[in-house]
């Protein structure tokens, strides 16, 4: 689709929606406070008599805990800090491993970071743009608000677009809806390598006293060129070694015409109903407010009611109102006694709300997700595959038509007691019941589908204090006991201790979890042209410690973590380098391709010590991620030893309102036997053949920026890779360079109707 036709029309929808006739409600704050409506209105009016036009957006975001459907305050996307790197595939700090096109599969370096959520592994790649329900921000507004998004950079022929479009509405202060859009396409520096990626999510919620719900859907399309990679490093490493010299898009590459494609759908519905009693507690300073002024703007409406019926009545009588003696009476009832509505309460203890305590909720919580995925090739270099084999795909009739189905549905119930309804009781308590049915669908060697079916019930609780602001605590348990994930064990833990030393706040956190898990399905079982297995895997027994230090004042972080590994699934791959002699020159090819979903017995162990340091000396800002890993099996689990980020800038305003980043950012790693991207299985893997394994790394990659806020405008301009030159192991992944100097700019635009 057109770039230009699809932003039209994405213009066109948000203007539709921002034109929805405003509503009147009360302006919910972060921290809680209920702002009457009138008074809210009573604000923009004073704004705009005092030319300051002040808007009060009332904007409040939060996630929801994908089984419960607890929700966790949360910080809305409008901060301009690294609103430059949002645009990259490779992740704000470039902690991902990826083939270098915006919309290209990644997987990140930090293996602590890695979070395959999912049984359906082809969409893990794909972790930036389809967001699980935990990470989802839902919305409470005291206005319409429309955010426009854009990123581009290069031409036609090579360039990179992409588009974001949000809504979000409140039908009174309860309700809220909203939707959004993402579209990325990335046609590629290199040969064949281009992605576009489609995603549609509408959303709402419900927040009553007794009833709260959470509703999510969305449709995702992903469709990913595949060119195997470039034939031979050299060409980027070692140009000079070339008669000719390449550009990017001239480069070999190994394969053409081949093309990886997912569309997934998903519908989340969470809901509870409270039971619990009413009470009257005191109001907040802010609250009095709200209430004195709601109280205020009440009599005032009265009391000019009452003069315009005066004037009304005496017009009708035919007499001429004459208003200073209607105030001197009214100067005069007062001083009679006419009662004074606008008194004070004697003590703010006479300010009470009514607020009803929940005790106890009953929890259900559903979603279904169904997934499809072609991988489709046209043309094949010779030789290139190790292994054929007789699966033919229903819809056939192409030289490879691989092709896997799945959905799952899962139903939750949960009974909570909840924490804070008593000051003797500190803990929340949930007891859950998870039952979940899976389908598989792949080809047989008979032109048909072969077909899986999974079920499980897991059982389990948990322990929590949200509460306070010194200590805080979580820990829950979930138990495979029928179906084929019994056995199944998992453990997770978290708490945080906030306390004040030399006036500043230290926070010293802890989090672990213990899983006994089944790998992926596809591990067990998957057919294709290429490759094929049908095996039964152990389950994977995988342990965590990880402890985080933070100085707020100072803004230091430090982050240690410990994994334990064993019975550990991973993939593994190879292939053969091939030279054929032609008039111009050695040409490089492979063959012999291979791959393999592995087990080992082995136990492997990871330690990460991660430090994260914000340097200021007045306008100059430095800030600084350094991480250490190091694992006991780098051929299972391969990590660079270091991965350093850091970013340089002076921040100042321009004009006083103009907010500006100026600087520039540096990724870099050591090198290591980083996994191989397999397009066949859209899967990262383990380089297993010793004469063709590959490192990459010790290579900075610079950016050079300038990075602006203006009132509710975010946009920047920037140069990436500017260190770009003749030669360079600038490989995120082996074989998949990525992109040269590039001029790339984006803006993001919020809008409060």
């Amino acid at each position: 689709m057109n770039i230009k036709r699809l932003l039209s029309i994405v213009i066109v929808l948000a203007c539709w929606a921002g034109n929805i006739a405003a509503q009147e409600y009360n302006e919910i704050r972060d921290d809680g406070t209920i702002i009457p409506a009138g008074m809210r209105q009573q604000r923009v009016s004073d704004s705009i008599q005092s030319q300051h036009k002040e808007i009060h957006t009332g904007l409040h975001v939060w996630t929801i805990d994908e089984r419960f459907g607890d929700r966790t305050p949360a910080e809305p996307d409008t901060l301009s800090y690294m609103f430059m790197n949002t645009t990259f595939t490779t992740g704000l700090r470039g902690e991902y491993n990826t083939t270098g096109n915006l919309g290209a599969p990644r997987q990140s370096r930090i293996f602590i970071d890695r979070n395959d959520r999912g049984d359906f592994i082809f969409t893990h790649p794909f972790s930036y743009f389809i967001i699980p329900v935990s990470d989802f921000h839902f919305t409470n507004t005291l206005t319409p608000v429309t955010n426009l998004g854009y990123h581009s950079c290069g031409d036609r022929t090579n360039g990179e677009d992409h588009l974001k479009a949000a809504f979000a509405v409140n039908a009174g202060k309860r309700l809220g809806v909203g939707f959004k859009f993402n579209y990325l396409y990335g046609r590629g520096y290199y040969s064949d390598i281009s992605a576009a990626l489609f995603n549609y999510t509408m959303y709402g919620s419900y927040l009553g006293d007794r009833y709260e719900a959470h509703l999510l859907t969305s449709l995702n399309h992903q469709k990913q060129a595949e060119n195997g990679g470039i034939t031979n490093d050299n060409y980027v490493t070692h140009p000079e070694i070339f008669n000719d010299n390449y550009s990017e898009g001239e480069i070999p590459t190994v394969m053409s015409q081949n093309w990886n494609r997912n569309d997934n759908q998903h519908i989340f519905f969470s809901h509870r109903y409270n039971v619990g009693f009413n009470r009257q507690v005191p109001m907040t300073p802010e609250e009095i407010e709200a209430k004195k002024f709601a109280m205020k703007s009440q009599e005032e409406k009265a009391a000019a009611d009452a003069k315009n019926k005066a004037r009304a009545e005496a017009k009708k009588n035919g007499m001429e109102f004459d208003e200073e003696e209607y105030e001197e009476q009214l100067r005069l009832q007062a001083t009679l006694g006419r009662p004074d509505t606008t008194a004070v309460a004697p003590s703010d203890t006479s300010w009470v709300k009514n607020e009803y305590v929940p005790v106890t909720s009953f929890i259900h919580t559903v979603s279904f997700n169904n997934y499809d995925r072609i991988y489709q090739a046209y043309k094949t270099p010779k030789d290139y595959y190790a292994e054929h084999y007789d699966a033919t795909s229903p819809y056939g009739g192409d030289s490879i038509y691989d092709n896997t189905r799945h959905y799952e549905l899962r139903n939750t119930l949960a009974i909570a007691m909840l924490e804070g309804f008593n000051k003797w009781v500190k803990t929340g308590l949930k007891i859950f019941a998870t039952h979940s049915f899976r389908h598989y669908k792949l080809p047989d060697d008979q032109g048909g589908w072969a077909k899986y079916n999974e079920q499980s019930l897991l059982v389990g609780g948990q322990l929590s204090k949200t509460q306070g602001n010194t200590f805080h605590y979580n820990v829950t348990g979930e138990f495979g006991v029928v179906g084929d994930d019994v056995g199944a064990v998992s453990i997770d833990a978290n708490a945080d201790l906030n306390f004040r030393l030399w006036g500043d706040t230290i926070q010293l956190a802890a989090k672990g979890f213990f899983h006994l898990a089944t790998p992926s399905f596809y591990y067990d079982h998957y057919h294709s042209k290429h490759y094929w297995w049908d095996q039964e895997m152990k389950q994977v027994t995988h342990s965590r410690v990880e402890g985080l230090f933070s100085l707020r004042r100072t803004k230091t972080r430090l982050r240690v973590a410990v994994d334990n590994l064993q019975n550990y699934a991973y993939f593994g791959t190879s292939f053969n380098i091939t030279e054929t002699q032609s008039n111009g020159g050695i040409t490089y090819g492979r063959s012999g391709n291979a791959v393999y979903a592995r087990q080992t017995g082995e136990n492997i162990s990871l330690l990460t010590a991660q430090l994260s340091q914000e340097f200021r000396l007045g306008p100059l800002h430095l800030d600084a991620v350094v991480t250490y890993q190091n694992s006991s099996h780098e051929d299972i689990i391969p990590v660079p030893d270091l991965n350093i980020y850091g970013n340089l800038y002076l921040r100042f305003k321009i004009a006083k309102v103009l907010k500006c980043d100026l600087g520039a950012d540096m990724r870099w790693f050591t090198k290591y036997h980083a996994p191989e991207y397999v397009p066949g299985i859209a899967q990262f893997a383990v380089q297993e053949n010793p004469e063709s394994r590959v490192e990459i790394g010790n290579y900075p990659i610079i950016n050079a920026y300038a990075n602006f806020h203006l009132k509710q405008a975010r946009f920047f301009v920037m140069l990436s890779h500017v260190n770009a030159g003749d030669g360079g192991n600038y490989f995120f992944t082996p074989h998949y360079p990525l992109n040269t100097r590039v001029f790339r700019f984006g803006i993001s635009w919020n809008f409060f109707n």
